[in-house]
């Protein structure tokens, strides 16, 4: 907050922030036309989606006082975007600007009498959010004047001519030193103490508290030859300290983190033992691209072969690497080393799933494919930051002491810094590599490192040339695909084509006349796939983008000792190629025809936009629907970047698509995600995945402890294990005494613990029915025996389907159904499960009721099951069998329970947790099945069971979310008395799957208390069902709408595929959204929902985007359009608390208010918006001017 004074002695408190769309209204409203002749007529939203940095300056009352915006190429056309640097060359030829350190003021507007302060407010906020910008350059007429607010903050330098008119232009200059200058560092001394201690004080009283009050003059009167306190000054006060130290203890580091890409740290040694050169498999090659993503390639920086400090003095100092760090993509045509917070993660597709975005954070944790470390005999070549601390308001020229501290030791080639991983990253080591830990990591801290080369600020990105392929050869030799990245540079040499004419690039990145950087891009040719199926236009307007300022990343390599050049690169790359967005899709692993691919987005706005790293080690347990949704909110988040978050899993990541069945799965569908959306979603690129088992947890510690005696150590733990299918045990009744259900005694709870038969299956992920599968088509689709089927859920009919599919007959197949623990049943629909069970015994299904597992193999051996007795209320019986599927209850894993409660959590059947998610312990989070709620909320009747996965997960992710996204507020402590209230979800809960028949069946509604449907029917308030067709026939389509007009429940049951993601949209419409639904349907003119649902006008309600429609028209009727009126939110209320006398009824009333205001114009207004926007999804729409 900085408060300015008009020359009228008013003041205003504002604050400076990046532009936002919506600004562009009050934006436009500031131009004067002194703005248009001193800059051009300029369109605002398309200068906004060019520009590199955009700052508005804003009120306390967020009213808008003024605005800039900022490109790195000049305005005026006095030179093209790729060639400035020779104009302005010629101009001054002192200047020592290039692009890495210059931006162009393309537009200033502001409020008048605050302008000269707003200028110059905003001139310090850009030098403090870019560290590297040392000039910004303003061009203008030169017959023009800067005007009162310019002039205070610009000075001129000269002329040129423009490239287009013959006028000439001005060009002034802005320079960092006159508003931001760079700090004077040096040796610290004892009478800095008192600057400096209340700066540590306000960060941090432990040390002091620790080593005494005068710890830190303590601390600068020792210093020698390996240890140094340096400080910078400001005016000659100490505004900041650092402490440095040569001696850092390298065997825990290489112990700890995986250093092979700087060679250990240490200088080269004849003796250093590598590893062994080995032929790269197809298979290891795969893990390695994996493992690049991850930064754990195990490739060395050679020192420079010069010493360093000549290097600052002496440009054509030669840099030698022997092997450079490079990391591959994980797509198989392509290289890719950016880091991934550098892309903003473009997710889910328009037309199918709801769209979301978000960004990604790099993997943290090694894999173990060999035991081998490297052994480095050479000298130690690192110092380490022992303390640091800055003065906030110079917190953005931390670097500036990285040159003086290398100075000091000029046989040290990088410096090292750990931070507690909970520790914010600060402004200097977003200048640093986080260094990968092993996932046997010893140490509580992250490890970040910095290359003196760093410092130079002499990178030059280019075109390349035929000349630079030693150079590229020599950077890429250490990477599998250096093959291909040869082979597209061959074609960029060749024609600057590919073979079917698509536009090729090749970008270098060159430090001192050595190659330390390569990139090749291509013309993005599938933008109209792109544009419909992703969604982008969260980040661009798409109208005001060219086709060809589309570009797709092929490879990008660059050493990383250049890492924090990253995002000048891409810049570079833009600006060159003279685009304005980049693209990059990674594949699944399995890719069966056209797959989708999750997609990666960067344009001119993300250049320069900070994100928040979290290095907090998040570890979820469980890749449940809840955990992966959990993952994905976390991932999706575009301004913030998780380093740690790591699933525990027993077979890793779902969505491999192992079993290729085509729609028929083993077991039933949520509908919550599938293979498409796991591919989408790409969370093997950003999370951490440990295959094992959790067997305990020390809470003291703060780790996992798995099933092969590793741990994973955490600082927020997430368990959402959910309840799987156990084996059952037998009530080991003896049949021969001809005993009934009443006459034993039936040990629900009780566990299995003897031996585990080899053909029982208790399927509960897609592994498990790989497996399956696979010994069915082994041993027993060829064979004669009998299946049992034992359970009650939805799961015993898409299991049953599925056999029948891959070829076993129906009277091979025995349904063993065990007594119900309540009248509801699994499908709760009596015309559905009368279609089912008529479907199963015209396929010779055998069925058995009320019937419970007694024995198996007469109570011998249980290794292989051959046969199984059941009692049942009257008569018991036996089948032999040869392969027995178990779909009785779920409950909690055993060895999950055990875990729990050798912890100390409280469990009560369930882990109990309260209404933030959380467990007895304020670091352990709960979610799920698994889970119940505490007792003293009253509601035990209500789970996370009853409610949609996918929602539980999102909400787990946004508690957590406040605990790391600055851009929300602090969450409040509810009342007492609300605290005692659980949260009630509103997400349908929905099922489906293929059943015998077959047919395809859906079921969604909203979450409940199970209730049998007649007697849901039979209230009064129930509203009204809808139905057509037969169960029977295949064509039954059931909607249940509620009092309120709202779609609460929707039941298909087709012999016919169906679209289920358009019906789920759905749910929660109101009947006159859906076409007047309930008068049509009352009136006779609907008879068959499918295709009352394929009709045209459904469209633009099953596009993803609608939701947000909902949204903005919600949005106008809560809002005062006009000041005497109030809004229709408003009105309603004070109808319904009987505050406004009528003499007609309140809904006519409402409408004639709408009919005769502005909000009817409003919304029509956004509703044509909606359409002529999407109209490439919805061309059956007609809207005005189309016709």
């Amino acid at each position: 907050m900085t408060t300015i004074i008009s020359p009228r002695g008013r003041k205003e408190v504002v604050h400076c922030r990046r532009t936002e769309s919506q600004d562009v209204y009050c934006i436009k409203s500031l131009i004067r036309k002194f703005t248009e002749n001193l800059f051009g007529r300029i369109n605002i939203i398309y200068l906004l989606e060019k520009a590199n940095l955009a700052i508005t300056v804003c009120n306390e009352r967020d009213e808008i006082m003024a605005h800039a915006s900022f490109l790195d190429y000049p305005n005026w056309n006095i030179s093209t975007e790729d060639d400035w640097i020779s104009v302005f060359s010629e101009v001054d030829s002192e200047l020592q600007c290039t692009p890495l350190n210059t931006l162009f003021m393309h537009l200033f507007v502001s409020v008048e009498e605050y302008s000269i302060d707003c200028c110059k407010e905003i001139i310090r906020t850009v030098f403090k959010a870019v560290p590297e910008l040392h000039f910004i350059f303003l061009v203008i007429p030169a017959y023009m004047s800067l005007g009162s607010a310019l002039v205070t903050v610009f000075e001129p330098i000269g002329t040129v001519p423009c490239l287009s008119f013959e006028d000439d232009y001005s060009i002034y200059i802005c320079p960092r030193h006159h508003h931001c200058p760079q700090l004077f560092i040096r040796i610290a001394r004892v009478e800095d103490h008192d600057d400096l201690m209340p700066i540590f004080m306000r960060h941090d009283t432990s040390l002091r508290e620790t080593y005494g009050e005068y710890f830190l003059a303590e601390l600068i009167d020792a210093q020698d030859e390996e240890n140094y306190s340096v400080i910078c000054e400001d005016k000659g006060i100490a505004v900041g300290f650092m402490s440095v130290c040569s001696q850092v203890n390298m065997e825990l580091l290489h112990e700890c983190f995986d250093l092979g890409p700087f060679h250990g740290l240490c200088k080269p040694h004849p003796d250093d033992i590598l590893g062994t050169e080995k032929e790269p498999s197809v298979q290891s090659e795969e893990v390695e691209k994996i493992l690049s993503v991850q930064m754990s390639q195990r490739t060395e920086v050679s020192s420079f072969k010069e010493d360093i400090p000549s290097l600052f003095t002496e440009s054509k100092e030669e840099i030698i690497q022997e092997h450079l760090p490079i990391y591959p993509s994980s797509a198989s045509s392509s290289s890719l080393s950016i880091q991934p917070e550098e892309l903003i993660k473009v997710g889910t597709p328009l037309s199918e799933t709801s769209s979301d975005f978000g960004k990604a954070s790099k993997a943290s944790l090694t894999i173990d494919e060999e035991d081998f470390r490297p052994v480095y005999k050479g000298e130690p070549s690192a110092f380490c930051i022992q303390l640091f601390c800055i003065d906030e308001k110079y917190e953005t020229r931390s670097l500036d002491f990285m040159q003086f501290v290398f100075s000091l030791f000029p046989h040290k080639d990088f410096c090292v810094i750990s931070v507690p991983h909970l520790t914010p990253e600060f402004i200097l080591i977003q200048n640093f590599i986080r260094i990968v830990p092993f996932n046997n990591s010893i140490l509580d801290n992250d490890l970040y490192v910095f290359h003196r080369a760093g410092l130079l600020k002499s990178i030059n990105i280019r075109l390349a040339t035929t000349n630079d392929l030693s150079g590229i050869e020599n950077l890429i030799k250490t990477l599998n695909l250096n093959q291909s990245i040869l082979e597209d540079y061959a074609k960029y040499n060749m024609a600057r084509r590919d073979r079917d004419g698509t536009k090729v690039q090749t970008f270098v990145a060159e430090v001192l006349n050595q190659i330390v950087g390569v990139s090749i891009i291509r013309d993005e040719m599938d933008i109209e796939y792109i544009r419909s199926h992703y969604n982008i236009e969260d980040f661009i307007y798409y109208a005001h983008h060219q086709r060809e300022e589309h570009g797709h990343i092929h490879h990008f390599v660059l050493n990383p000792i250049f890492q924090h050049y990253t995002k000048y690169f891409l810049k570079e790359i833009l600006r060159l190629s003279f685009k304005n967005c980049l693209y990059y899709p990674i594949y699944p692993q399995s890719r069966d025809g056209k797959p989708a691919y999750a997609l990666y987005h960067t344009n001119r706005k993300l250049m320069l936009e900070p994100k928040v790293t979290i290095n907090a080690r998040i570890v979820v347990v469980g890749a449940s629907n809840v955990g992966i949704s959990f993952l994905e909110t976390l991932v999706f988040c575009p301004h913030l970047k998780f380093n740690n978050l790591t699933l525990i899993s027993i077979h890793g990541l779902p969505g491999k698509n192992l079993l290729h069945t085509g729609l028929r799965k083993f077991l039933a569908s949520d509908h919550c995600f599938n293979d498409k959306d796991y591919a989408l979603m790409s969370l093997c690129s950003w999370v951490n995945v440990v295959v094992g088992k959790m067997i305990g947890i020390n809470r003291a510690a703060k780790h996992v402890i798995l099933s092969n005696e590793k741990i994973v150590p955490y600082d927020h733990l997430i368990l959402c294990t959910g309840q799987q299918y156990q084996v059952p045990c037998p009530t080991g009744a003896d049949i021969t005494k001809l005993l009934t259900n009443r006459e034993i005694q039936e040990e629900r709870k009780q566990r299995y613990t003897g031996k585990i038969p080899s053909n029982l299956f208790t399927l509960n992920d897609e592994e498990d029915c790989l497996k399956a599968l696979k010994w069915l088509k082994e041993n027993f689709v060829s064979s004669e025996g009998n299946v049992i089927i034992y359970g009650n859920t939805i799961d015993i009919y898409t299991t049953i389907e599925t056999l029948l599919y891959i070829g076993i007959n129906g009277n091979r197949i025995h349904l063993v159904q065990p007594p119900l623990n309540s009248n509801i049943t699994c499908i709760n629909n009596f015309a559905v499960e009368n279609a089912v069970q008529d479907a199963l015994l015209y396929s010779d299904v055998s069925i058995y009721r009320e019937a419970i597992l007694a024995q198996w193999n007469d109570g011998e051996y249980p290794d292989p099951i051959t046969c199984a007795s059941f009692t049942t209320t009257t008569k018991p019986f036996k089948i032999q069998c040869d392969a027995f599927f178990n779909f009785h209850e779920k409950n909690v894993d055993y060895e999950t329970f055990k875990a729990l409660n050798d912890s100390c959590l409280v469990y009560d059947g369930r882990l109990v947790i309260d209404t933030t998610f959380h467990t007895n312990d304020i670091t352990i989070r709960a979610a799920g099945p698994l889970t119940k709620f505490s007792n003293r909320y009253y509601a035990n009747e209500w789970t996370h069971s009853s409610f949609s996965s996918k929602e539980i997960g999102f909400q787990l992710a946004a508690t957590m979310l406040t605990l790391f996204d600055p851009t929300l507020e602090p969450v409040i402590e509810p009342p007492g008395d609300l605290d005692r209230l659980i949260p009630m979800y509103k997400g349908a809960k929905m099922k489906g799957g293929v059943l015998p028949g077959p047919f395809h069946y859906l079921h969604v509604a909203k979450p409940m208390i199970p209730t049998p449907l007649d007697v849901q029917i039979s209230q009064g308030d129930f509203g009204l069902q809808i139905i057509t067709g037969k169960a029977k026939k295949g064509n039954y389509f059931r909607i249940h709408v509620n009092k309120y007009q709202m779609v609460e429940t929707i039941t298909c049951l087709s012999s016919n595929p169906f679209p289920a993601s358009n019906y789920i949209a759905l749910f929660g419409q109101h009947e006159q959204v859906l076409n007047n639904l309930c008068s049509r349907y009352s009136e006779g003119l609907i008879t068959d929902l499918y295709s009352f649902f394929q009709e045209p006008w459904a469209m633009a309600i099953f596009h993803d985007r609608f939701i947000d429609l909902k949204k903005e028209l919600r949005e106008i009727l809560a809002s005062k359009e006009e000041e005497e009126l109030p809004s229709i939110e408003i009105l309603a209320r004070q109808l319904v608390d009987e505050e406004i006398n009528l003499c007609e009824k309140p809904k006519k009333y409402l409408q004639k208010f709408f009919q005769e205001t502005i909000f009817k114009a409003e919304v029509e207004k956004s509703i044509l918006d909606y359409l002529h926007y999407n109209k490439y999804h919805l061309p059956m729409y007609a809207w005005p001017g189309i016709i």
